[in-house]
Parts: C-alpha cells; structure tokens; sequence
C-alpha cells in the first residue's frame, strides 16, 4: 500500500468514527449541562469550596468565579513546583526555577501546556500527576463551562442568567472529561503506553554508561492531554515518545481523542438553542476548514521536491517512522487547529509551507474544531462577525438565533478577534526588535523568524506546540510567552461572557422573508470565507516573512 493511500485512510476511518460519536457524545453534554441533579460526589466539591450550585449568575458574577478560581490554580500550581524539592514523590528532583515554574503553571491553567522543560528530568510524579494532569481536567473543563454560558446566552431571552459556574465546571470535569478519560487510559495501556509509578530505571550498557529511563502514570496524563485539547507530554517528545504513543493505531485514537469534543460539542449546540440543524451548520465549517488544512498538509509533505525526499517518499526529515507521513500531517494539523499542541513530529522540521499552515491553524482562533469549549464559542464569535457583514450587504439589522446583533453585540465581537493577533504580533515585533530574544533562534533568516512568530502564535492562541528549534528556557521567553498565554485565554472570555449577558438579556425577534438562514450551505460558506479572509488577512504580512518566504525560496 503506498503511503499516500495509507493516510487518506486513515482519515476516513478518523472521520467515520467522529460521526458515529458526534450525536451521542453531543447529546450527552447537552443533558449534562441541562440538568438540574446534583450527584454524591458533586456535592462533596461544592460543600467543599463553599459554593451554591443552584445560584444563577449574571455575566460579570460569572466572569469573577472563573478568574478567581483559575488565579488560585496559578498560584497553587506555582508554588507546588517552587515545593518540590522539599515534597515526597519528587524522585530527587529540585525545585522549578521561578521564571519557568510560572510559565509552566500559566501555561497549564490556560489550556497552553507550553513546556520550556524535558518532563522526565525535571518532575517527579507527584507534580507530574497531582499538579498537571489536574491542571489538565480543570483547565479544559473551564474552557467548556464559558462555551455553554455562551450557548445559554443565544438560549435564553429577558435574563442576564447565564448559569453556574461551579456547577459547569464540575459536571463538566466529572460527568463527561473523567469517564471517558477513564475508557481512554485502558485503552492506551493496552497499546503498550505505560501506567505505573516506578521511578527512574537505568537500562543497557553503552559506551558512555547507563540509560534512565523515567516510569510514570504517563496513560492517564495522556488521554486526558488529547481529551481535554491540553498538549503537555509526559516526556520531552511528547507524543514521538513510544511510552506515550507506542503504535499506529494508538496515534490514531489519540487524534481521534483531539478531536471528539470540540466535533460534539457543535450537537450540544444545536440541541440547547433548539436547532439542530444550526448545530450542523457550524459543524460543517469546522470540518471544512480541518479537512482543507489536512489535505494541504498532506500534499506539501508528500511532494516529491529533490532526489532525497524522492527516495523517502516525500519529508520525512523530523517524523517517526512508526507513523509516516501522512498519521503524521493528519496529527500536526489536528493539533495546531485545536488548542492542543500535542507533536508526534517535530514542526520545524515539515517543509516551509507545511510550517505555514500549522502556524495559519492556530492564528486562525483555532476555532476548525478548536479547543475543548474555546472552539464553539470562537467559531460562534465568528458566526455574529460573517452576520454582521452579510447584514452589511444587503442593509440590514443583523440577526443570529432570532437575536440582534447591534452596536453593543458586534464591539464585544470584535473586541475578541483583535484581542489575540495584538497579543501575538506585539510579542513577536518586540522580541524581534530586541537583542537578547534573538541569541535563542537555532536559524537565521526566514525559518528563525518562524520559530519567534510560531512560538508566540502558540501562546497566544493557547496552542502549546513549538518549533524545536528555539531554546525557550530564557528568562524573557518563560515570562513574555505566560503573559500570552494568560491574555490569551482570559481576556477574550471576558468578551464572550459580556456578549452573552448582552443576548440572555434580549427579546428574540420573529424570522421574516429578509432574515439570513444561518443553518444553509450558503451561510456555511459566508462563515469560512469571513474566517479565511477577516483572521487569516490579520496575519499575512508576519506569515510572509517567515513560512511563505522560505516555502517560496525552496
């Protein structure tokens, strides 16, 4: 079979088991976060934090609950790497250094899980599991619980209630991210990825002495890093690592993992406005643009550019050869169009335009399926902004799921698109125009301005990923990439939660003749199109100093 046959399918079977989880797992969710029954252990967590799981809350309320409980887990976080020389379960490590025991906890609350540390010589396992598989569950339960007060917003008419956020947040991380996290592990371990809490061994002989080679609960952080759109590996090859990722088909469950929220969470959509067929609509753009960009990557990787990559069968510089080519493409793109950042190959090493389109991925909002939560409420941000323009054309007050988009609705709207490429483009023009920044690049030209741009980019859009080629354990990239990745994720929530008090607040308006039908083909087409050309615009000039200039010269 030849490679290039081998991967289109292994996308259909990707593909074919999306669809078959899609209405069940959407389903499930949708009655998840519409329940009204608390259960045992539910409320042992909220008698614990002191909170009312019954109380409504207005946007700004509910904006306070997730800032202040994602503070608290920056500095709980924070202080159990300062600690952990000091704390059992450390296998002799010493304390994380300040500047990167604060990335490393801002990168894990926001989702990011950038790592400038090779886990498995820097962490012992009780930081490893009780810190950053926590962080894990929590961090993308948070993302989901801003989502579904988004939804109620579009839901709900004459209330500024958009829910509870203790009650979103727990449901979300017990009824629906710890059981199938629970499937998954089981399934890894029977792969071969290892679960177990032995320590350092050292192995074989070699001329220059002994190998260590570090156990862990490694199965369990794993699916939920995939579940949960979080990234952050076990070891320093994340998932390269055959302890993470031991065979073809466990690469691909775990893109399968990536991928199965984010795609279902477009069916609890549709069944909490009542619609379900606006659910398929926004269903439809995601995976237009994931099998766009998959195809892409899969021709730049598999050209046949020089008798080198003639006789490799197309690039396979950086990719393992237990997966090839094209698992490989389908994973890179899977993981920089969520927040994911999960690598089974090494970014800097695909091709010029292969870089371009992981980094276009991620600028994109990573909303083709995005994160876990972050995907649906970025994708529906993009929704009110394709309404408003066609409202634009043709003279008329904007509408989506029977509200209006006014003058308030579009400022929070635009407010969250812009907010992002700032962040990203500002970082990345000042660690240019400085001198320091620049001592970090492993390439001159094109492809090390690349390697700033992506590194930004990732924190930025909360991805994780990186170009290898850039040594990010400096002092000002451990403290310039958390401020991204903390703006990153919490500002733009600050305009989601407005925007959705602003339409929880509203009358809904009647459909007439002149409303645009938002659950059509053609509205599906006005949205990636806005997408392309509104996000995609914002990075271009960056995007043709570094991945089009060295793909062009190539």
């Amino acid at each position: 079979m030849s490679p290039v046959l081998a991967g289109v399918l292994q996308l259909l079977a990707l593909a074919l088991a999306l669809a078959l989880a899609h209405r069940p797992l959407g389903d499930y969710m949708a009655r998840v976060y519409s329940s009204k029954k608390h259960y045992a252990p539910e409320k042992w967590i909220y008698k614990a934090v002191g909170a009312n799981p019954n109380a409504e809350m207005r946007w700004p309320a509910y904006l306070r609950s997730v800032l202040a409980f994602s503070a608290v887990s920056v500095l709980f976080l924070y202080l159990l790497q300062r600690l952990q020389g000091h704390l059992p379960g450390s296998l002799d490590f010493v304390s994380i250094e300040p500047d990167q025991a604060f990335n490393t906890a801002a990168s894990f609350v926001s989702n990011t899980n950038w790592q400038s540390y090779s886990g498995e010589q820097a962490m012992g396992p009780l930081l490893q599991t009780g810190g950053l598989a926590v962080q894990n569950f929590l961090s993308a339960a948070v993302g989901m619980a801003v989502a579904v007060a988004l939804v109620r917003g579009f839901a709900r008419s004459r209330t500024g209630e958009l829910g509870n956020f203790w009650a979103d947040m727990v449901r979300g991380t017990v009824r629906i991210l710890l059981p199938i996290s629970v499937i998954g592990a089981l399934v890894l371990v029977s792969c071969g990825a290892i679960q177990n809490f032995s320590g350092i061994h050292e192995v074989g002989q070699f001329s220059g002495g002994t190998q260590q080679w570090n156990g862990g609960a490694v199965a369990s952080q794993e699916v939920i890093k995939e579940l949960g759109t979080n990234g952050g590996g076990y070891f320093n090859a994340n998932s390269a690592h055959p302890f993470e990722n031991p065979t073809p088909f466990s690469n691909l469950f775990e893109i399968f993992l990536i991928l199965l929220i984010p795609f279902s969470l477009t069916r609890t959509f549709g069944r909490m406005v009542g619609n379900l067929r606006q659910g398929y609509a926004i269903l439809a753009t995601m995976a237009t643009i994931w099998l766009g960009f998959t195809a892409l990557m899969m021709w730049t990787e598999f050209s046949h550019h020089g008798p080198a990559l003639q006789a490799a069968g197309g690039a396979m510089e950086g990719k393992e050869a237990r997966f090839g080519i094209g698992a490989s493409a389908i994973f890179s793109v899977a993981t920089t169009l969520t927040s994911t950042g999960a690598v089974n190959s090494f970014h800097s090493s695909y091709t010029g335009l292969g870089g371009g389109i992981q980094l276009l991925g991620m600028q994109l909002g990573e909303i083709a399926p995005g994160g876990v939560g972050s995907g649906l409420y970025g994708m529906l941000i993009m929704a009110i902004i394709a309404v408003f323009i066609a409202g634009l054309m043709v003279g008329r007050t904007p509408e989506y799921l029977g509200k209006k988009i006014g003058t308030r609705q579009i400022t929070f709207a635009a407010c969250y698109i812009l907010v992002t490429p700032a962040v990203v483009l500002g970082f990345t023009a000042l660690a240019m125009a400085l001198p320091t920044p620049g001592h970090s690049m492993s390439n001159a030209g094109a492809h090390g301005f690349s390697e700033i741009l992506y590194a930004y980019t990732s924190a930025g859009n909360n991805n994780g990923s990186a170009f290898a080629g850039l040594n990010a354990n400096t002092q000002w990239f451990n403290t310039t990439t958390g401020l991204a990745m903390l703006l990153g994720r919490f500002l733009p929530m600050v305009f989601v939660l407005a925007l959705a008090g602003s339409l929880a607040e509203q009358q809904p308006v009647p459909a007439t003749a002149g409303t645009l039908r938002t659950e059509k083909p053609l509205f599906t087409f006005l949205l990636v199109g806005t997408i392309v050309i509104v996000t995609g615009l914002t990075y271009f000039p960056a995007l043709a100093l570094g991945p089009l200039a060295e793909g062009l010269a190539s």
